[in-house]
């Protein structure tokens, strides 16, 4: 049996095409898998789960439907859909996973993570991150009809395009040191996350032994999925 990561769905209305393509593999491949790990951005947005939209609907029904048919599935928060809570886990079976988290992972302890953390070069995304977990403003958005909030998540996204534009790809990748002190502080081997974007297996040293992170990919250009099992891990493209 194999343990199914993937991240950065992103599912919305920018990029229809995923919604079909996620729900033939919640339905195929993952429904014969050991476990489906989501590591965030599963949503392009999300105001709160009062708010899911019609374009969400047949990825909350897939979900249903595999956790239902016993593959257990595990999501995490990302940076487009940190308001995922409890209601979204009971209608779809879900559990959702804090990030980061450690897990056993066929006798290896690994690290999972979004990635977003790790990104400590960009200064203005961590001020912004670390206001968008406040629970105070988190409350105060929460409040607000769901027009006030799909208005403030486009104003938000139109916002975060500007910016980048004026952003290296170095700045917005994650910081060297900090994936080593994420994985030192934890005393793992091992570390998978996504958010940047760029697939790849990566091998470094920890506290002077070797260890290995692994990138998942988006879903709109890589379609990527890692899978793993007692043999290893694979990382490829959707196929």
């Amino acid at each position: 049996m194999t343990t199914l990561f993937i991240a950065d769905i992103h599912l919305g209305n920018e990029h229809p095409e995923i919604s079909p393509r996620f729900c033939d593999f919640l339905y195929d491949e993952a429904s014969r898998a050991t476990a489906l790990y989501i590591l965030g951005d599963l949503f392009e947005v999300w105001i709160g789960d009062d708010g899911h939209q019609p374009e969400h609907a047949a990825a909350i029904t897939a979900l249903q439907q595999l956790t239902q048919s016993g593959v257990p599935a595990y999501v995490m928060h990302g940076n487009r859909d940190f308001l995922l809570g409890s209601q979204f886990a009971t209608e779809t079976g879900c559990t959702l996973i804090d990030d980061p988290i450690v897990i056993d992972l066929y006798g290896k302890p690994t690290l999972l993570m979004h990635g977003d953390s790790l990104c400590t070069d960009d200064h203005e995304y961590l001020q912004f991150r670390a206001q968008m977990r406040n629970p105070a403003w988190q409350q105060q958005f929460l409040s607000q009809s769901v027009e006030q909030r799909l208005a403030t998540a486009r104003h938000y996204r139109e916002e975060s395009r500007r910016r980048n534009q004026g952003k290296t790809q170095e700045i917005m990748d994650v910081n060297a040191a900090a994936v080593i002190e994420a994985m030192a502080a934890h005393g793992i081997s091992q570390l998978i996350h996504g958010h940047t974007h760029r697939p790849a297996l990566h091998e470094l040293t920890v506290d002077l032994h070797p260890a290995q992170r692994i990138v998942l990919g988006d879903w709109y250009q890589q379609q990527s999925v890692l899978r793993c099992d007692a043999g290893g891990c694979q990382l490829s493209n959707l196929s």
